[in-house]
This record gives structure tokens, sequence and C-alpha cells, in this order.
């Protein structure tokens, strides 16, 4: 499995002066969207999320988002080391994800830009 990259998760109360600073410290602007209720800012290697304490409650379980080329060669090398794929793969609107559980106990999200057709 190709690792291309990891994005950090921070779950913020105010999104938009999070996003000011955020966009400053990288001088990269945010690439905002929506998902389940949940306001999302990604910047740089940054994903800021804002909304609902219980939607937060759950990303917060995730440590980070781990960028790959290929979620279904993702799938195939975390299951055959030993982790348990608890969501996915699944479509999003910048291409497919899954959450695994590693042996450790660490959450992570696994996600590609294959988007589908």
């Amino acid at each position: 499995m190709e690792i291309l990259g990891t994005t950090l998760r921070i779950c913020v109360d105010d999104l938009e002066a999070s996003v000011a600073f955020y966009e400053g410290l990288t001088g990269t602007p945010a690439l905002r969207f929506e998902r389940g209720g949940v306001a999302v800012a990604a910047i740089g290697c940054f994903l800021l999320m804002s909304g609902p304490e219980a939607e937060l409650e759950v990303l917060r379980k995730v440590s980070a988002t781990i960028a790959v080329k290929d979620v279904d060669e993702a799938h195939a090398a975390l299951t055959r080391v030993g982790a348990k794929v608890v969501a996915g793969p699944l479509p999003t609107p910048a291409g497919r994800n899954l959450i695994a559980l590693h042996p450790d106990g660490s959450v992570f999200e696994y996600v590609d830009r294959n988007v589908p057709a």
C-alpha cells in the first residue's frame, strides 16, 4: 500500500476563526464542504471540523486521515496484517474512504482520490 500523506484532524468550536489562523499559517486557502451536519475546511495538511457535539464525538475517535493511492489496496493490506475495517470503502465527494481499527486500538481513515464514475 502506498501512503501519499497524512492529514491532521482537528475539531474546533469556531470554524471561521480557525480557518483564518490556518490559512495564515499555511498560506493556503481552505477547501470547504459539509458532511453529515459537520462543516469541514481542508487547509494544507489540516482538516478542521465543526458541528454538533454528537457528530464530533464520533469524529474525534479517528486519529488521522491517511491519503493512499487506492483504498481497495489499503483494504487488502490492512486486513492482511490484522486491522479490522469498520466502515467502507465508501464513495465521498473527493474519492473513496474507509475507517480501520488497528490491532493497537488506533482508528484511522484511509482515503483516495478515485472518484466513482
